[in-house]
Parts: C-alpha cells; structure tokens; sequence
C-alpha cells in the first residue's frame, strides 16, 4: 500500500502553539510505529543531509550546534539559532544549518534554524517536534529549493502504552502567503519522506550505500560545483558525441571532482607523479584533469569525434614529448607478452594498421596514477598493471569483462544471496583480483548520475609484488586464452589518414 496520509481541513485547529502568538497550521498526519527515539534520530540524518528530501541541493553545512559556532572563520552573531517557543514544550537541541544548492548560479546558500523539543504529557502520551525555521524575512527572500513559509513543523506524538503514534507537517505562513497547492503538494512529500525513513528504522534497516569514505563531502561538492560552473555549459554545447552530453559532461564533472580532491589528499607537499587514463573513451575525463593542472592522458583502441576538441595542452602542463594527449592503443599486457602469446596477433589482417604504434604493453613510469573508468574490457587488468609497474589506482567498473576481453558474468559471491545484481557480483570479483596482487582496496560510492558509481582505489599494498605471483593470480581468474581476437574486434581495421 503507498503512502497515504490524512489531510487537515483548511478549518483545523492547531496542534500547536507557538508563544509568540504566531499561527501554526496543519496540512498533513499519518499514523507510524517508530518511537521518539527513531523520530529525532531520523530528523537529524534529514537535517545534515537535505539531499535527501531536495535534488536541488548537494548538502548542509552546520555552522552552530548546541551553542557553539562550529567554523571560527564565521561571525558568531550571524549565525545564532532565531528563538522559538512552543507551549508545553522544552527545547532539547539547537542547530544552524547553511543549506548547499547544486547550482549556486540560480539559487543563494539559505542559513536555516533547527529547533528540537520534546514533551511528556500526562499518562502515556510523549510529543516530540523539530522545527525548521529559514533565516528570511519575507517570500521574495526565499530561494526555489525552499517553501515560502516562515516555519516548518514535524510533530510526532507517541503513547507509550500500545506504542502507537503519529507524524504530522505543519507550516508557519508568511501574512502575504496563501495555501497554495505548491506548498502541500511540498508538505506531503516532506511528511513522505520521514515517514519512509522512520518505519524503516523500526524494520531494522541499514544503510547500504556509505558515501564519502575516502574523500569526504564538502571539498569534493565545493570542487565539482567550481568545475561545473566553469565547464559544464560549453562542454555540453560543444558535445561532438551522438550519445546524451548531459550525462556524460556531469558524471566525468564528478568523477574529476572526487580524483583532484583524492589528489589532494595523497600528494600534500609532493610533485604530482601523472597520470594514465585507460580505455578513455570520449577523452572528457583526460581533458578536464589537465585543464585543472594535471599531466597525463589517455588511449583508446579506437579515437572518437570528440578527440579534436581535447586533444590540447592543458593550463599546466609542459609533456616533455610532443605526442597529443588522446592516443589510439591496443593494450596487450606484458605479461602476455612474456608468456609468448602475441603471436596471435599475427593471425590479424594488420595490412592497413602501424602495429608497432597501435600496441601498448601496459608498463608506465613507477607512481603514475591509473584511472580506469568504465573502461569495460581493461576494468580486471587494472590492478595487474597497477602492480607490475608499482602504480596507484581507481577503477569504476562497467559492463563486465573477464581477462581474455570477452564478456563475462562474474560468480555471485559465497555467502550472499542468489539474487545479488551482476554489478555487485562484477565489483566484488575484480576487487578480489586486486587483493590478490596485493592491493589494500579502498571503496568509495561516487556521488555520479551513474549505477555504475562505485570506484575501487588502490594507493596502499598488502603485500610485497615480490611475494605475489602474478601470472598464478592471471590463471586463478581464468587465464587470458583469445584476449587478442577479442581486443581487436574493438579496433576499426580501414586505413586511417594519420
């Protein structure tokens, strides 16, 4: 059954008062079985994470709880809670919150009081509120994201003896602001949506999806919303490719975004070593990295539309050869190479391709970092490379591929339910051959308009490459027998210009 609140009528007396005399009204209630306890617990999670109710915003920053300013750098009058008193009910928890929209071009940050009481009432009955209070003074202050009211309500009354309860929403209306369908239709998802997250909470649930483990939120949000800004409009009028460039343009936005923050973070005080992106694709990822200072770049077994448009030089770059950054190669691993197997090669019509140029044996310079985005075929490669040539990675697995480049459903793993999506069953199987060279393998669910979202990075080493057995390890995940008949079918074989 979905969810289907109660309505107040417009007549409806208030289920609350507010000592200042100011009107509070009821718009929508539901009945519920998860506690106070669950009721605040849940209220906070919305409060530091206003995503989750809003698509248009990234995050909230909170800059004042519990009486103390939590950035120095701010001025502490200004972000004092605004005071609000309720009858019969004592304040337990005061929060300042600067809520973070995606596109700050069309909407302003909104500092935004969070009020929390709590009531015991004679016999059974417990009253729990949170109040959302905006830092405005009038509708035309309020940015899109945000109803145009000057408070918000949730109410949870709860009985102890059968526990049984209710959650309510409530809006505090500016005089000049009527009840317009904008702002129920807003209340009832709001009501929606703590009521989906309390009533999982009774259930047990447990979250899943943990974000920002290896690079945490606000440097990897404030870094995309800089390239956004900077990027994002002439990449997508630009978009050589048949494919959809709002995807494409963001998703590589974020991804960008999260590796210069990872960056960051692993080379403070250091020379940034470079880096090689494998199975580039379109080039996008390559160019922006380089565009932001980064030298490195990319191949491909095949060149694309968009490579005339990225093929440059970026801001602070200076490559010591004068080779364009997105390069045509089919990678043909050099421990394939050592076990004598490029042989089969030869069995190619090669008459119209430079062999020597168009093969790379996937040896790079010690420390160049490894980007492997959905890059399909090489995904499994790419922590065998990494350990041969002693280099750092991340990997955002695609479709799946074993390591003779043919098309693969990887085992659902031991102890997990049959039902566990193919994806799941491709990260673990290509996390578990990363292990096996030796990787510490850090897991990071990207904030990307991509399912594919899940980037693995190797930076740290379990084991000595010396006491790994690579070409063991290549055996255990099914050898490589075909891999070249197999990569070459991505190679357009018709003579090319260049």
């Amino acid at each position: 059954m979905g969810f289907e609140p109660t309505e107040f009528g417009s007549d409806a007396e208030p289920l609350i008062q507010d000592l200042s005399g100011v009107p509070w009204t009821p718009l929508f209630w539901h009945a519920c079985t998860f506690n106070p306890t669950a009721f605040t617990e849940v209220m906070m999670n919305l409060i530091r994470n206003p995503n989750i109710n809003s698509s248009w915003l990234f995050r909230a920053d909170v800059l004042y709880e519990n009486g103390s300013v939590l950035d120095e750098a701010l001025d502490s009058v200004s972000v004092q809670p605004r005071p609000a008193s309720f009858a019969g009910f004592d304040l337990e928890q005061s929060l300042v919150r600067r809520l973070i929209p995606r596109n700050t071009l069309r909407d302003e940050p909104l500092d935004q009081t969070c009020l929390f009481y709590h009531t015991r009432q004679p016999g059974d009955n417990e009253q729990s509120m949170v109040i959302y209070i905006p830092h405005v003074s009038s509708p035309s202050e309020m940015p899109f994201y945000h109803p145009a009211v000057r408070g918000v309500a949730f109410l949870h009354e709860w009985n102890r003896s059968d526990n049984t309860g209710r959650v309510s929403t409530h809006y505090c209306y500016f005089d000049d602001v009527e009840r317009s369908p904008k702002l129920v239709r807003t209340a009832f998802h709001l009501l929606s949506t703590l009521h989906k997250h309390g009533q999982g909470t009774t259930k047990g649930y447990v979250k899943r999806v943990h974000h920002d483990v290896v690079v945490p939120q606000i440097p990897m949000q404030t870094t995309y919303a800089r390239l956004k800004k900077k990027y994002a409009r002439r990449l997508i009028d630009t978009w050589a490719e048949v494919t959809d460039p709002t995807k494409h343009v963001f998703e590589d936005l974020g991804i960008a975004a999260f590796l210069i923050e990872l960056w960051r973070q692993m080379y403070q005080g250091e020379a940034f070593p470079g880096f090689v992106d494998i199975g580039c694709g379109n080039g996008l990822l390559v160019y922006l990295l380089r565009q932001e200072g980064y030298e490195g770049w990319g191949f491909d077994a095949r060149q694309r539309k968009s490579w005339a448009n990225y093929n440059a030089k970026g801001e602070a770059t200076s490559d010591a050869e004068d080779l364009p950054c997105l390069r045509e190669h089919v990678l043909l691993p050099s421990i394939i190479t050592a076990r004598k197997e490029a042989s089969e090669f030869l069995d190619h019509d090669t008459s119209d391709l430079d062999v020597n140029s168009l093969l790379h044996d996937g040896l790079f310079p010690k420390g160049t970092f490894i980007i492997s985005n959905h890059a399909d075929e090489l995904t499994p490669w790419t922590p065998i490379l990494a350990a041969i040539s002693d280099c750092p990675f991340m990997m955002i697995p695609c479709c799946s591929h074993n390591l003779t480049g043919a098309k693969y459903r990887a085992p659902v793993p031991k102890g997990v339910d049959k039902s566990s999506s193919a994806y799941a069953s491709l990260v673990v199987w290509v996390s578990g051959i990363a292990e096996d060279c030796g990787w510490e393998v850090e897991t990071e669910m990207l904030r990307i308009p991509s399912t594919r979202n899940t980037a693995m990075i190797g930076r740290k080493r379990r084991a000595r490459l010396s006491d790994v057995e690579l070409d063991e390890v290549v055996q255990k995940y099914g050898g490589t027998a075909g891999y070249l008949d197999n990569v070459m079918k991505l190679v357009t074989v018709a003579p090319r210009s260049h």
